[in-house]
């Protein structure tokens, strides 16, 4: 089997933890509330990469390395991980509350199609950097909004329904998070980035949990399958996935794997949460799915004269 086939599985595997993640989460939301749930599962997610962290720099160190950084290199990239790590997981933990939260309103499905939508956010927010939109963009708005329409809206009025709101917004914030974790990518190590990352959004969360929320031991306890599948297999099981399938699969190919999630996330909710979607809620992810897949394809090259 090819590297390029094995990264393909791997990112599926990816894709799928993801999706079903969706179930976790609302699973979750029997037994505690929003800020327990991802704290704990966010600090889990954590202390997961820090294994992978050490593994990676010992084989890191067997390799050889033609250019030695100096110390004062070293406490830069240290110190460019700390505050990558801690930029990011704010944003993540402001993410991840929307999410948590529209999810106890809404169906996993749903919310997993919603969330989706971040890939078109991402270059309509890139505007505001200055940066270059591609004309197709703008079809896959048209396209999203649709399909959101369709999805969520499904009386004759043009709110959105509480919990879609809420996912809708979660949207826009994973869109700002990809940003911020693009900026901070190139000049940190990315596992070390995610690691600290987790902590900060985990942190964040049980400082909410000990303000807003009444924690019980008992109730934590018994939510330890949502909690383990959310914060050992999504968050460090996935990205460690996700990073090692990229380093041999074609971005394109990678972007459309991944953006599966909402799939599967559609499939777990019916399987095991018995989720049914009407005709139009259906035709509503597909349009929402369409514009995700029309975003990720290349761009063409234009023909040397």
């Amino acid at each position: 089997m090819s590297k390029k086939m094995q990264s393909n599985i791997l990112l599926l595997i990816t894709a799928f933890i993801w999706g079903s993640a969706f179930v976790a989460q609302k699973s979750g939301m029997d037994y505690i509330g929003p800020f327990t749930f991802n704290g704990i599962r966010t600090l889990i997610g954590g202390l997961v990469l820090i294994p992978v962290i050490f593994i990676m720099d010992k084989s890191k160190s067997k390799e050889e390395v033609t250019e030695v950084p100096t110390e004062e290199e070293k406490a830069k990239q240290k110190k460019m991980v700390l505050i990558g790590g801690i930029c990011c997981g704010t944003v993540l933990f402001i993410a991840s509350s929307f999410q948590q939260f529209g999810v106890s309103y809404t169906t996993a499905g749903k919310a997993g199609f919603i969330t989706t939508l971040y890939v078109v956010v991402v270059p309509i927010l890139s505007i505001l950097l200055k940066k270059r939109v591609r004309p197709i963009m703008w079809l896959c708005v048209v396209l999203g909004a649709i399909g959101l329409y369709l999805l969520c809206m499904t009386d004759k009025s043009f709110s959105l329904a509480f919990g879609d709101m809420l996912v809708l917004i979660c949207a826009v914030c994973f869109a700002v998070h990809i940003m911020t974790v693009d900026y901070f990518i190139t000049k940190a190590d990315g596992v070390k980035l995610s690691c600290i990352q987790f902590m900060t959004s985990g942190i964040l969360g049980l400082i909410c949990m000990a303000i807003f929320e009444t924690p019980n031991l008992e109730a934590i306890l018994d939510c330890w399958m949502p909690i383990l599948y959310a914060g050992v297999l999504s968050s460090g099981v996935g990205y460690t996935f996700q990073v090692i399938a990229q380093k041999h699969a074609e971005p394109t190919v990678a972007s459309l794997i991944m953006s599966l999630e909402s799939a599967f996330a559609v499939l777990s909710g019916t399987i095991l949460l018995g989720e049914v979607m009407s005709p139009r809620e259906i035709l509503g992810c597909v349009i929402i799915f369409s514009a995700v897949i029309i975003s990720q394809l290349p761009e063409r090259k234009k023909k040397e004269v």
